[in-house]
């Protein structure tokens, strides 16, 4: 069996699925490992690297024509006429048609997305390990646009306030903000509909905030945020305007699997924030917490500067990549079974993660999106 690994053709992405560090896992379970030329060289991982760990590198055509493409974005391109198996991130609730072509084109898919939270699946969780990189990206990204710096700092020349931070959302992503922000000097404070997070959030030394709602129903059985519906949120919005009144930075997270992000600060909150405060959206790219957040987009509104990063592991190819390399080997080798892949469905990991096989969409949540 051998095993494919493409250069990522989408735009802005520098991240490869497999370091040359994990090439070695691979081979000692008996498969060949094929690399395309260039595909670790934005992340700082030359050909050679992967040829001294044993992995051939070649063209294109060469990796594409692998039994199974360990990528970071499935692709929906067309296989090569026999069955192939990809594994990687696959948008499966949110890009139905890329799920439908893959199918016809007989492809086995397993959208990492979807893996369940249970303590077996940690070491394969690439959207915790991805999560942690962008949130602390996020902080860096405020910091450098807020026009003052984190830090309280007492000088002879007076003293220096430190920036008040509030973060929404207390998932990996907005725990990694909270603690990158602490580290930076902020006084930083968190909201989120779980109130079961607030001994996380106060353990990276954020301020758990609550607001007289009731969030009874806010996570789903997977653990993660459940859609609470319109007149939920336009009342928990009626209390944002306290969360955001006086602050310096806002960095949100909130979002659902497949679901437009629900709308947290509104432009009118905008006034009540300081004169050229900054917020960075991290779920810009299913339509943003915020008010006028667009996709990798600047914009700026009565005072306030507004990002909306969708990629932010990519923009630290070099340790996301480390990160996700681990993560979907792991997931990889608890497959396979005397050199080739052993698709066990009583397995509840890949029951979760497979979404096309045998020409169908067989994952019940993804067919009914598709």
């Amino acid at each position: 069996m051998r095993v494919g690994v493409p250069k990522e053709t989408r735009p802005g992405e520098r991240r490869v699925a497999v370091t040359p560090a994990r090439i070695k896992a691979l081979l000692d379970v008996g498969v060949a490992v094929a690399v395309e030329e260039g595909a670790g060289e934005e992340a700082g991982f030359p050909n050679a690297s992967y040829e001294r760990e044993g992995a051939l590198v070649g063209p294109r055509g060469l990796v594409f024509d692998a039994d199974v493409l360990l990528q970071v974005h499935t692709a929906a391109a067309p296989s090569r006429g026999r069955p192939q198996t990809r594994i990687g991130l696959a948008d499966p609730l949110g890009s139905p048609s890329d799920i439908a072509e893959l199918a016809a084109n007989g492809v086995t898919l397993f959208a990492l997305e979807l893996l369940p939270r249970i303590t077996r699946a940690q070491s394969m969780d690439v959207l915790s390990s991805m999560a942690t990189l962008s949130g602390y990206k996020a902080a860096l990204l405020a910091a450098e646009r807020l026009p003052k710096i984190f830090p309280m700092m007492v000088t002879a020349a007076g003293t220096l306030a430190p920036a008040r931070v509030l973060v929404l959302g207390a998932g990996v992503a907005g725990l990694s903000a909270i603690a990158t922000s602490r580290r930076l000097g902020a006084v930083v404070t968190a909201y989120d509909v779980r109130p079961e997070v607030k001994e996380e959030v106060e353990s990276v030394g954020g301020r758990f905030a609550e607001l007289p709602l009731d969030t009874t129903d806010a996570s789903d059985e997977r653990g993660y945020a459940r859609p609470l519906g319109e007149d939920f949120y336009s009342r928990q919005r009626e209390h944002m305007h306290r969360l955001v009144s006086g602050v310096d930075v806002v960095i949100t997270t909130a979002a659902i699997p497949g679901r437009a992000a629900p709308r947290l600060v509104t432009e009118a909150m905008f006034e009540h924030m300081n004169e050229g405060s900054v917020i960075v959206d991290l779920a810009a790219a299913s339509g943003g917490n915020c008010e006028g957040a667009a996709p990798d987009t600047v914009t700026h509104r009565k005072g306030v500067t507004i990002l909306g990063p969708t990629n932010l592991p990519a923009s630290v190819p070099c340790h996301a990549s480390q990160l996700y390399a681990k993560n979907i080997t792991t997931f990889f080798l608890q497959l396979v079974k005397g050199g080739e892949l052993d698709i066990n469905s009583d397995d509840v990991i890949v029951r979760e993660t497979l979404v096309t096989t045998a020409g169908a969409v067989v994952h019940p949540r993804c067919s009914r999106a598709t």
